[in-house]
């Protein structure tokens, strides 16, 4: 018996194979071989010889194997973990529902919930089981691997859906006649340095930029605070970017930029701008000086400015958030905003395919905290609140010179 030739033979045959035709070859070879073969194949192959008399017994069959394409017989093959060990799911399941539930008396209640962590609980319960067959079985329950989503809005206001309805009426209204519409809010304040920006950049292997590991201020250079302004109309943005405070006197300063660089150019015939911004922040629906600020900037231009605030607990339906300040989240990422300029020039050169084009520039000023409108200087702004909601939907009319 040439052993090392039928070696050669079946390596060559084995890839090509399934089940079923590895255990009818090798019981072809075994027969063929005579006394000893099927000892002899078995070793070869590393098949049982309980499997090589099965495939005799299927040779023998002559082709009556109701359904060729089948391996095994119904119910063949070895039982899944969990059904050779009935206690199994029952164990994991109160291992990982628990905590989904937020039981406190969960012993992985504050633990990370890897799948190690969970094979090693049941391990220590008395079940023999791997990693990858808790994943197994945690899949075809229906479990999966997620994130937290965004959700919960807290309590909702009931005029909520009025509010969205009634700022889609005065954009859409102001679209049809041109007149400017912006978006405007202020973006996550950014530490100016070498530090861990988030994302991936395109690098040489093995040689990330190197940056701090700790986030902590550097004095001498301080926080950038970015306020944009978002054009709905053009699709063009501006971002002043604030060295001080995040104050309803910066934010208008910015609006007031924006219109002498941007806005005048784009609607030379404009007697109305349209505001649309969150209720909080340094726009809030209840800050004075926002208010006294936009009276200055409505005298300066000329324009009546109506504001449109979003009901509180929904900034994320601001246009300005997934319009302008995403891309610029994206043409930023991975990269170390170590200076000003660098931060200027990254957000000047966000792009997008459908025309967003971006203009950024320092403002250097001071905005002190605490600077108090009283309510005889609230009083002289020329405030004319809609008949829907007047804390949020007002117009601040320019005063005429007396």
């Amino acid at each position: 018996m040439d052993t090392k030739a039928l070696k050669r033979k079946f390596s060559a045959l084995w890839p090509q194979l399934n089940e079923r035709s590895r255990r009818l070859v090798a019981a072809s070879e075994a027969q063929a071989l005579g006394y000893g073969g099927t000892r002899a194949v078995a070793q070869i192959t590393g098949l049982s010889e309980r499997t090589l008399a099965r495939g005799a017994q299927e040779l023998a069959a002559k082709g009556s194997v109701t359904d060729p394409e089948r391996c095994r017989k119904p119910g063949g093959g070895r039982k899944p973990m969990a059904v050779r060990d009935e206690t199994l799911w029952r164990d994991l399941e109160r291992l990982v529902e628990p905590v989904t539930r937020g039981d406190p008396e969960s012993p992985l209640r504050w633990t990370c919930q890897s799948l190690r962590v969970l094979a090693h609980q049941l391990q220590v319960q008395g079940h023999v089981v791997s990693y990858p067959v808790v994943g197994q079985l945690l899949r075809k329950a229906g479990y999966a691997l997620q994130a937290n989503r965004k959700t919960t809005e807290g309590r909702k206001h009931p005029d909520r859906n009025a509010q969205f309805e009634f700022i889609n009426r005065q954009v859409r209204r102001c679209l049809a006649a041109d007149e400017p519409v912006v978006s405007v809010d202020t973006k996550k304040k950014e530490l100016v340095g070498d530090f861990k920006n988030g994302g991936r950049a395109w690098r040489p292997q093995g040689k990330p930029e190197r940056v701090r590991v700790h986030d902590f201020l550097l004095r001498e250079k301080g926080k950038a605070i970015p306020y944009g302004v978002y054009d709905l109309n053009r699709n063009l943005g501006w971002v002043s970017i604030g060295i001080d405070h995040d104050t309803a006197a910066f934010a208008v300063h910015s609006l007031r930029r924006w219109w002498q660089s941007m806005g005048r150019r784009q609607y030379p015939q404009a007697r109305r701008l349209l505001v649309t911004a969150d209720a909080g922040g340094s726009n809030g629906t209840r800050s004075r000086l926002w208010k006294w600020e936009l009276q200055r900037l409505a005298n300066q231009t000329g324009l009546d400015i109506t504001v449109c605030h979003f009901p509180p607990g929904t900034s994320k339906w601001n246009k300005i958030e997934h319009r302008l300040f995403s891309f610029i989240s994206q043409n930023w990422r991975g990269r170390p905003l170590v200076n000003l300029a660098v931060i200027v020039s990254l957000i000047a050169a966000t792009r997008t395919k459908n025309g967003l084009r971006v203009r950024c520039e320092v403002d250097p000023r001071n905005y002190p905290l605490g600077v108090a409108v009283t309510k005889a200087q609230l009083a002289t702004v020329q405030l004319r609140r809609a008949a829907f909601h007047g804390d949020w939907n007002y117009t601040i009319l320019p005063q005429t010179p007396n």
